[in-house]
Parts: C-alpha cells; structure tokens; sequence
C-alpha cells in the first residue's frame, strides 16, 4: 500500500514538471525578434548612403509576428530616427509595410507624409540598426555590375589587341613583298591592295586601298585632264614613309571636284562604289575622299598613260588590228554597263553611261579602251519611277546626243531608252576609230563627230543636223573596200539609226565584233595592213 502511494506521488510530481517545461518552451517560442526601440530620436544622418542608429536599447519584441522598423524623418532642419518593433499584418502610420521579409533594412521613401519621410522594415535580430538608403544600394548594385563585366572588358580587348596585331603584321608583310618585288604597274588598271584577302564579292570592294578615315598620301604631279565638274591629275601615291622617293611611290589619276560639284562627285562616287561594276573595260576605282582643307572633293583611279581616245586618235593612225581591239572592248565595256548580270551570273543594276565620247573613254596598255567619267550616269533599277527618271534631264554632250535626247522625246516608260541612247553614241565614236585607221587607204586629220559645225555646237544647231536634215558622219565608198570596215560600217548604221527601237544593242556590236576575230587574223598574215585581199573572202563565202 505504502508503494502504490509512493508511485502515485511521483507520477504526478513528474506530470507536474512536463507541463511547467512546455509552458517556459511555448514562453520561450514567443521571443521571435529583438530590434532597436527607441522611438524617436534625433540624428545626425543625412539621409545619403548608409548610417547607423543612435539607439542603445534593444527589445524583445512583445508579439512572434512583429518585425523591426527604422523611420528616418526630416522636418525643416529637424532629422530624427525612429526605431520600433510592429506587427506588418497592420498599418504603422497609415502605411502598409511590404518589405519586411528582407535581412537588411533599406529605406523607401514615402511622400504625402507632410515631412521628408524614408521607411524600412527587416526580419533579422537587430537588422533596423544599419539602415541602407537607395542611392547607396544603387551604387553597391553598379560596383557588382562593373566587377561582373571585368572579365568581359578583358577578353574585348585581348581579342581587339590580337585582331590588330594581325593586321598590322599582316600588312608589314605585304609591304615586304613589294618592296622584294618589282614596282607595282596601274597602267593596266589593276588595283592597289594592302589587304591580300580582299574580296572581290565585298560591296565596298572598290574602296579597297582606303580602309582607314585618314587622307591619303598622294602628291599631285601635272594636270592631265579637264572636263565641265573637275579636272584630273597625274599623281603620285606614297605607300610608306620609310620607302624610297624612287621604289615607294606608285601613279594614279586623282579627279578633282570643287565643293561645288559636291552632286557630280558623289554620283560618280556611288557609280563607282558598285562592286558589280568592276570590267576590264571600265576605269579601275580605288577610292573617294572629301579634302575638306583644299575644299575639294577627290576620286582617285588607276593611271592610263596613253590617254584618251580622242588625244590618241589625234596622234597616232591606227591598224585593223588596233582597231578590232579599240572597237570591240568599247563595245563590251558598254554591254557590261547595260547588262543586268555579271558575267558570273549574278545580278546587277545595269548603268546607262548618258555621256559616252571619245574624250570620256581611256585608252590602256594593250590597245583596248577603258570607259570613264560617271558623273552623268544613272542606274536603271526597276524601282525607279517615270517621275525620277524624267528628273534626270537632258544631260551629255550635245555632239554626242541622239536624235530623242536632243528632242527631249525619250521614252521614260522604258529604261530600254537609255541604253538605246548611249549605243547612240557609241556608234558616232567608232566612227571616229574607222576615220584614223589605215585599212580605209588615205586617213585625214583627225576630225570629230559632225566635224563641219563648230568646236562645240550647241543644242539647238545640233538638232537642225540630226533631227531636221537626218544628218550622220560621212561613210565614203572607199571605207567599205575592206572587209573588216565593211562590217563595222554596217554596225554603225544600225546603231545610229532614228529610231530607238531599230539600234542594236551594245552585246550585239560586241559579239558582231568577236565573230570578226579571223578577219583580225588573216589580216596578221597579210603583207598589207591597209586592205585584205578579196579573193579571200570569195573562198570563204563558197
């Protein structure tokens, strides 16, 4: 009995002390959070970066849910903290806290609040003792960005150093070569490279001796050309200022443009830029610069000591032979203007020249003729409309112009009309050729297009010629004794004849000159350049 007792007195004392136990852990529980409590105290925070409160009171706080919240104030020249512990599921001051959950306390600004008001709210013991304002956060948020980006800045410049690097070894190499080699030639319109991995296919392939925005150094040498824009230099290109007078310098052919020609440079600018322009019978482009020092806009091109045509017909007479190559790559320098493909295949915008002479074609290395002078020209792209086109004008050289251009009758509805313009006057400059060749028998003086009117006849006296009388260039009996001259004559007639429609085309003219080659040929083999043999021919026919 003395044992039941004795038992039943020790399972209550042990009941007794659990219930005691989990009371003081429930009590215990409750103490969630300690933060700074000092209502509101003055301080000597500005309100900028991060401070600390001058509080030395920290609480318990009374309720689990309660979080810590610091109140920065400023009333005129009153600044004042105030640091509480408050439930967020209520309002403290009419304001909803919604940023409680963080581990640090940064201040929100709050207006309507009748002073300079900044509010914070955190959920760590003691966390509204640091207190972190915008423009502080701000800056801590830039310094992580700019030590993110570190790296990346790095690798920018390490792949841009090596990139140069290249370049420049690159280039010092191809300096080497030529200094090795012998001196580069421009009379045959090849270009100046100083990167051996240019690409042909690149649409800034014609600008590919300027890769940077500095001028040239080009030393102008005499005046070789004039025309109605610019006038054209004879010039000497310095590749490198450790080379020569003698080994490093190269020609060239700078056009000059006054500032006021700005709208003629720049068309030819734009004609020329066109990579699908590139032809060994068009006027091999290197680049374009504005001289804003000099006032002048420049185009600088490969250097054709022979001249022009017209000045070579004057001073020389020429053979069939000279002629079948004068002849036929005018005629396909033309062709490659007008054609809408490259001879790759790949489309292209065909040009109309609107301004071809004699003066206006070069003449190269190896007696073929060079097309230059796009300062009148226009691209006939599809997209242009009848209006655009009529603004183009009346341009060319009178002399040169045929009978709709003079007449202002050209058809706009067809960019045919151009193309048919410029065979036009391409037939009146292989008039000229044939006029100097020496296969017609006696050649004459060198006389122009129309030569019985004045130097440089007008619109108007131009139209009572051709349009009026029907007048064209003689073609005298003794021409046609040769056979060769027989089949350019007979080109030529076709190609200036009144009606657009009826003129060949300048592929035809070129082609018409190919199936000529055998007669260049057996002229090779005859003793007599003047004239070949018609019983020759008589064969040939059988």
């Amino acid at each position: 009995m003395e044992l039941l007792r004795l038992s039943a007195f020790w399972c209550g004392t042990i009941f007794f002390s659990s219930v005691v136990l989990e009371e003081a852990g429930a009590s215990i529980m409750k103490v969630r959070r300690l933060c700074k409590f000092c209502d509101v105290r003055a301080t000597t925070c500005a309100g900028k970066g991060s401070c600390k409160v001058e509080c030395e009171i920290t609480s318990i706080c009374p309720d689990k849910q309660d979080v810590c919240v610091s109140i920065w104030r400023k009333t005129d020249d009153n600044v004042t903290f105030d640091t509480v512990c408050h439930n967020p599921a209520h309002k403290l001051y009419g304001l909803v806290l919604e940023d409680y959950n963080n581990s640090k306390c940064e201040m929100k600004e709050r207006k309507g609040m009748g002073s300079q008001f900044f509010i914070c709210s955190c959920s760590e013991d003691e966390c509204n003792e640091h207190i972190f304002f915008n423009s502080y956060m701000n800056s801590q948020v830039v310094a992580v960005i700019l030590v993110s980006l570190v790296p990346l800045l790095v690798m920018a410049v390490v792949v841009i150093t090596s990139f140069y690097c290249y370049r420049v070894y690159r280039q010092r190499q191809a300096s080497s070569r030529r200094k090795r080699g012998p001196p580069l030639d421009f009379s045959d319109g090849r270009a100046i490279m100083i990167d051996d991995e240019g690409s042909d296919s690149s649409s800034t392939h014609a600008n590919n001796l300027n890769h940077n925005t500095e001028l040239l150094p080009i030393e102008l040498d005499i005046q070789v050309g004039k025309g109605r824009f610019a006038e054209v230099y004879k010039a000497k290109l310095k590749q490198g200022s450790s080379v020569s007078e003698e080994q490093g310098f190269e020609t060239v052919a700078i056009k000059i443009f006054q500032y006021e020609e700005y709208a003629s440079w720049k068309n030819e600018k734009e004609i020329f830029s066109d990579a699908d322009l590139r032809h060994d019978n068009v006027l091999h482009f290197l680049t374009a610069e504005e001289r804003k020092v000099q006032r002048q806009y420049w185009l600088i091109t490969a250097y054709l000591p022979k001249g022009n045509l017209q000045e070579y017909l004057i001073h020389h007479i020429i053979s069939w032979h000279d002629l079948w190559m004068l002849g036929g790559s005018l005629a396909r320098g033309v062709a490659h203007l007008h054609s809408d493909h490259t001879t790759c295949g790949r489309y292209k915008v065909p040009i109309a020249h609107r301004d071809i002479k004699s003066s206006n074609i070069l003449v190269k290395s190896d007696l073929t003729c060079c097309l230059c002078d796009f300062g009148l020209a226009l691209r006939l792209d599809n997209t242009l409309s009848v209006d655009e086109l009529a603004n183009s004008g009346q341009v060319g050289t009178a002399r040169y112009m045929a009978p709709e251009v003079l007449e202002s009758r050209i058809n706009l509805e067809n960019i045919e009309s151009f193309k048919q313009a410029d065979v036009y006057s391409m037939a009146l400059v292989l008039w000229e050729m044939i006029s100097r060749c020496n296969a017609i028998g006696e050649v004459k003086e060198y006389e122009p297009p129309f030569g019985n009117l004045r130097e440089h006849p007008c619109v108007e006296s131009m139209k009572d010629s051709v349009l009026r009388d029907r007048g064209r260039p003689e073609i005298p009996d003794r021409w046609i004794n040769h056979t060769g001259i027989q089949m350019v004559c007979a080109s030529i007639e076709e190609c200036w004849d009144h009606d657009p429609e009826a003129r060949l085309t300048a592929q035809c003219v070129a082609e018409r000159f190919y199936d000529m080659e055998y007669l260049d040929k057996l002229s090779d083999r005859s003793d007599s350049e003047e004239k070949i043999p018609e019983e020759i021919f008589v064969v040939d026919e059988k």
